[in-house]
């Protein structure tokens, strides 16, 4: 963030609420970990090669207010290998994100031949904020020339716009008045709206793809309160698209702290592990996993032990914040993730708007 001598930056630059897609997953999975299941709300899940892909459909209006959710469609793709910057592991990420995408569409009753408007949210300026518009770059566009020259367009191609509106700080103008007036003149059919998230676990910064069909909320990531881009304030369909590219100091603290106490909890409970040695070592997800007796977080934090997650967040929370320390960070990594990130979607995007683009072909057809 060593630019902000340079640029003006908004805090509004981390758009969709946190984690949009994945937090109604991790419901779902604690529920079903219970032994029981929310009314009206479906999931199904499946790791292949690397790859999670989980979908939630949230069918009533009963069961997002259970949740805390908006009913609707959401898709995590989640893939940790991603941080290691494999380039093979990348396309074979680039072919999934296609083919889910292509199935989301469908799901949420978009057909082939309905017109869309691609928006990329977020200042160009900041590094882990450049997801967005740096996803417009690669997007293969196509609506002039279905506008200027309708014979030169061969079949499985739709008609695709692209729009980098920047940020609140940047332009004076709030980016949902300039989507909603150029929704509102060039009139397409549908929205995609990509944009970096907030995360709220550290184990989801530069690891999963999320993808939702209620719209975003512009800030709330970080608690600013902007109109949303929603098809009650569009008038057309919203697909949001998101990527967690930074986490907040209370995050950190709170996933350390019961990372520590798995760690220690799995210790005192007989499973030996050596954290130096790579053979023998507890993975994150053995971490997450593990359920510490509440006795040994009790033992070990006293009164902070007993209380559930987000008693937690919200008590680091009252630390951090009055002090200014609750900073937002990105990954020292970011910048040749984003650049590989965007050009993995893009790709993926192209792939799945025109049927005429696969993975064999998409490099002729954008920069």
């Amino acid at each position: 963030m060593n630019q902000a001598s340079e640029h003006q930056i908004d805090l509004s630059m981390y758009n969709i609420r946190t984690d949009l897609a994945r937090e109604a997953h991790d419901m779902v999975t604690r529920e079903q970990g219970r032994g029981s299941s929310i009314p009206g709300v479906r999931k199904q899940e499946e790791t292949q090669d690397g790859i999670t892909t989980s979908w939630i459909w949230i069918d009533s209006e009963d069961a997002g207010e259970q949740m805390g959710k908006l009913p609707g469609t959401y898709l995590t793709i989640e893939v940790p290998g991603l941080r290691s910057g494999d380039s093979m592991l990348e396309k074979r990420v680039s072919q999934h994100f296609a083919e889910q995408f292509s199935r989301f569409l469908n799901e949420v009753g978009i057909k082939p031949n309905d017109s869309c408007l691609v928006v990329g949210l977020g200042n160009w300026d900041v590094t882990p904020d450049s997801l967005g518009p740096l996803v417009v770059k690669h997007t293969l566009v196509t609506r002039h020339l279905f506008k200027l020259q309708p014979e030169t367009v061969a079949e499985g191609y739709r008609s695709v716009s692209a729009l980098s509106p920047g940020v609140l700080g940047t332009t004076g103008i709030e980016t949902s008045e300039i989507v909603r007036g150029v929704v509102q003149k060039s009139k397409p059919d549908f929205v995609i709206a990509f944009d970096a998230l907030a995360s709220r676990a550290l184990s989801r910064v530069n690891t999963t793809i999320q993808i939702a069909d209620t719209g975003i909320q512009p800030g709330s990531g970080v608690g600013n309160n902007r109109k949303a881009l929603t098809k009650e304030f569009l008038g057309v369909p919203v697909l949001a698209v998101g990527v967690p590219t930074v986490v907040d100091a209370v995050t950190i603290a709170h996933d350390t702290i019961d990372y520590v106490i798995s760690h220690l909890g799995r210790e005192l409970h007989g499973v030996k592990n050596n954290p130096l040695d790579p053979h023998n070592r507890p993975s994150v997800k053995d971490l997450e996993n593990y359920q510490a007796p509440p006795e040994t977080s009790n033992r070990m934090l006293g009164m902070f032990g007993s209380l559930n997650s987000d008693e937690k967040r919200q008590l680091i929370h009252e630390v951090l914040a009055p002090l200014g320390q609750n900073l937002i960070v990105t990954p020292k990594e970011v910048d040749s993730f984003i650049g590989n990130m965007a050009k993995l979607i893009a790709n993926g995007l192209n792939c799945a708007l025109h049927e005429a683009v696969t993975m064999k072909n998409v490099a002729s057809h954008v920069q």
